[in-house]
């Protein structure tokens, strides 16, 4: 109860480690798998993350010894959303994440259950789910929050349903009179300024404001970097990305270090999760080679990362894969038909995902052509 009441970190992690210390002396008992799962949550770095994932699957094992239905919400709360993306498919995450939200919600769990749906979105826009079904599922959730009369998620929820009509359509016929209220995003108590320059920055990405996207990216870089969680390696991801952009249009020349970081964590994360990161790793390891003009290891590198996303289902990487080779094929190999055909293959992407905004965007390149 103590770690739910304490708002500041390091008091909610000792509460976790004394509880596992309780444990490991007495012996484990119904509140230990519990327990295990907020240490791992509060534990999870780099170095660590092998013994983490064990740890966690094994609390998930003990759960199953002691019949504690009350406790699963609050432990696929943990699970799903602090660990599980480390070595599981993202899609599974986000099902077993809504599956939590519906027994939560069933036991009358309701803050718990909003939590979950807060992870349920925040993963399914970076699991390739169609746009248009994330938006159903966000304006779902906001009739229950007016329902249960609850403001535990709210705005959490406008946060995202922004970012998913910018990526539908820049919220031209998709947006709400509602709007977040994130409050001052220079002011480091505002629980909410995380949340709010992560979406910023990824508005920015994929709408292609690379300028303002290296401003978001560098203003929640601090934030997130100490806690080392999902949103963590999709930053450095796309933080990696835009800088290559800039330094391909000349307009950044000092990114090196971006860079190496923003590789050196997908290679980190791809360790445990080929699924959820290898393809990643390889759309960046394609950029880096193309910008140094080593044809005969950005073809491959490109390739290798449009199969991955396809494979992993993540329809919008796949098509973000297939414009960056569209462009290296344009830019650097001087080849429009290699261009065209791979500026096809993206279009073809971002209409299943459901994003017009990057629709119309391959459209003029092709029409260009």
């Amino acid at each position: 109860i103590a770690c739910f009441l304490c708002k500041e970190r390091h008091i909610v992690a000792y509460h976790m480690c004394r509880a596992v210390q309780l444990s490991l002396q007495n012996g484990a008992c119904q509140y230990t798998p519990l327990a295990l799962i907020h240490f791992v949550g509060y534990a999870m770095k780099n170095e660590k993350s092998a013994s983490i994932c064990r740890i966690a699957k094994n609390a998930m094992s003990m759960l199953k010894r002691f019949d504690v239905a009350d406790q699963y919400p609050s432990f696929y709360l943990s699970y799903y959303s602090r660990v599980a993306w480390r070595f599981e498919p993202l899609q599974e995450c986000v099902d077993k994440s809504r599956r939590a939200f519906e027994a939560a919600l069933s036991l009358g769990f309701v803050d718990t259950a909003f939590y979950c749906a807060i992870h349920v979105i925040l993963k399914s826009i970076f699991s390739g789910k169609s746009l248009r079904s994330i938006l159903k599922e966000i304006d779902y959730y906001l009739h229950l929050l007016k329902t249960y009369k609850s403001e535990v998620s709210k705005t959490y929820m406008l946060i995202f349903r922004e970012t998913v009509s910018s990526l539908i359509d820049n919220g031209q016929t998709t947006s709400i009179e509602a709007t977040p209220r994130v409050g001052d995003l220079n002011d480091p108590c505002n629980k909410l300024r995380e949340s709010a320059l992560f979406h910023k920055a990824m508005q920015s990405f994929w709408i292609g404001h690379t300028q303002r996207c290296r401003y978001y990216n560098e203003k929640c870089a601090p934030i997130l970097a100490p806690l080392a969680q999902f949103t963590t390696y999709l930053s450095k991801f796309y933080h990696g990305l835009n800088t290559l952009d800039l330094v391909t249009k000349k307009i950044c020349v000092k990114g090196k270090e971006v860079v190496r970081a923003a590789i050196k964590a997908m290679t980190d994360a791809a360790a445990s999760s080929d699924w959820n990161f290898t393809n990643k790793l390889r759309l960046l390891e394609a950029e880096q080679q193309s910008i140094r003009q080593t044809h005969r290891k950005a073809i491959p590198l490109y390739e290798d990362s449009i199969e991955r996303a396809k494979r992993s289902g993540f329809i919008h990487e796949q098509g973000l894969a297939c414009e960056k080779a569209a462009f290296y094929f344009k830019k650097v190999a001087s080849n429009n038909e290699k261009a065209l055909e791979y500026f096809k293959q993206a279009r073809e992407c971002y209409e299943e995902w459901g994003s017009l905004v990057k629709v119309d965007f391959i459209q003029k390149e092709m029409d260009r052509l």
